[in-house]
């Protein structure tokens, strides 16, 4: 028992606390050691993970800037090259003005760039190429337009920096805004690409043009939609717009006030135009007039809506030559704006026009107009008009156009119709039963 008491217990205790202390100081220094090691690797990581956040920062920043669409000074050069006016010197018609269009590869603003190249202004063009209705078309226009010499750029209304970059390069003298989400009922589908497109789209660009110097006059696109339920006829610029039918109406109706207050504001001279039912070649194919020839050469059944009572729907039709007419003429009449710097320096032009035909034509009769040109009979479904924001009728009063702009329109539905039809025929062909048409 001694023995084994004498292994469990030392004669030695003081040795034994020395050596238990440098145990504990051993396993102290390795547990500091192990500690500042890991410490040490967990520093090394933070700063290997930070040099990959800013490495892959800085790769998706160079991808964003080297995949950009515009920049440079090759793409400066194009854009002061198409923006230069090109009249003739001592032209009566002045030494012409520097455009800019959005929307330039849209049906009204490449009709629109293609008059203004014409007669010798500069023009540059914006577009965001959406795939609201098949880009490829838009992109068919754009090579139409850079035939003639005039540069459109891809990139979005949105973007401020290309906005502020634009009017850095080139002191446009107006802007002509046609970029805009299209389509009554589209907007119960997709409501958000309105208020992108025809708000927050049309405040950027009046900020850039507010902080331009000089400032450019603007024309605007609004649209007949603004009349909404209003039921009298004909729709003049001072009736009531406050009961929109649609989303699209009231976009457009906000557009109205939003111009009114940079107008106020900021001295920006301001031209809006309610177009009324726009047509022709080179036209929009979610129209009804397009979507109908499509179909009637396919062979497919149309759909032909009818108001409440059994009242055939009727529109205030415009050929697309006379709606340029208004709109060249708008430009070459707006007053120039007053601002500097952003700052209002005096009053200035405020105005709201009507461009329509003034003569209001059944949907009934625009498909035997079709039927007639495209020499085929359509199979018709009429059915009652659905809740879906369309109006039953629209009509314009152009009293106020002609008087300010010289505005007369002078093509009449058979007229116009014919042109897109031989338009249509010509761009897509024509074999009977094709889905391509």
């Amino acid at each position: 028992m001694r023995v084994l008491e004498d292994d469990l217990f030392p004669s030695t205790p003081g040795k034994v606390k020395i050596e238990r202390a440098t145990a504990m100081n051993r396993q102290l220094h390795r547990c500091f050691a192990s500690t500042s090691t890991m410490f040490l690797w967990a520093l090394f990581l933070v700063a290997m993970t930070a040099s990959y956040l800013s490495f892959q920062s800085f790769v998706d920043t160079s991808s964003k800037y080297f995949a950009a669409s515009w920049g440079g000074l090759h793409w400066e050069r194009q854009i002061r090259a198409s923006a230069s006016p090109r009249r003739p010197p001592g032209s009566a018609a002045g030494a012409g003005m520097s455009v800019l269009v959005t929307g330039a590869a849209g049906f009204v603003g490449t009709h629109c760039s293609l008059a203004l190249r014409k007669r010798g202004d500069g023009v540059v063009g914006i577009d965001n190429f959406n795939s609201y209705y098949d880009p490829s078309l838009k992109k068919a226009r754009r090579s139409l337009l850079a035939s003639h010499g005039v540069f459109v750029i891809e990139g979005d209304i949105n973007d401020g920096r290309l906005l502020a970059k634009l009017f850095d390069v080139v002191p446009f003298t107006h802007v002509l805004h046609l970029a805009a989400q299209a389509g009554v009922r589209y907007a119960m589908e997709n409501p958000a690409s309105y208020v992108h497109s025809n708000i927050a789209g049309l405040v950027t660009l009046l900020e850039a043009c507010k902080n331009a110097d000089p400032q450019p006059a603007i024309v605007w696109a609004s649209s007949s939609s603004v009349y909404g339920l209003n039921d009298k006829v004909p729709f003049t610029e001072s009736d009531r717009t406050d009961q929109p039918a649609s989303l699209y109406a009231a976009t457009k109706k906000a557009g109205e006030e939003i111009t009114h207050t940079y107008n106020h504001i900021y001295g920006l001279s301001i031209t809006g135009l309610r177009f009324f039912t726009v047509y022709g070649p080179w036209g929009r194919p979610d129209m009804a007039y397009f979507s109908f020839t499509r179909n009637i050469l396919q062979g497919k059944p149309i759909t032909v809506y009818r108001g409440k009572n059994h009242v055939d729907l009727a529109r205030d039709f415009t050929y697309i030559d006379d709606i340029v007419k208004g709109c060249l003429g708008s430009l070459d009449t707006a007053g120039k704006s007053t601002g500097t710097g952003g700052k209002k320096r005096g009053p200035a032009p405020y105005r709201i026009f009507n461009l329509g035909n003034t003569s209001p034509v059944t949907v009934p009769n625009l498909v035997s107009i079709l039927e007639k040109h495209l020499r085929v009979k359509a199979k018709k479904n009429v059915v009652e008009m659905p809740g879906n924001g369309d109006v039953p009728f629209t009509h314009a009063n152009i009293s106020l156009a002609r008087l300010q702009l010289g505005y007369k329109p002078t093509t009449n539905l058979d007229v116009g119709l014919k042109k897109f039809v031989k338009w249509y025929l010509s761009y897509y062909g024509y074999t009977r039963g094709s889905k391509n048409l």
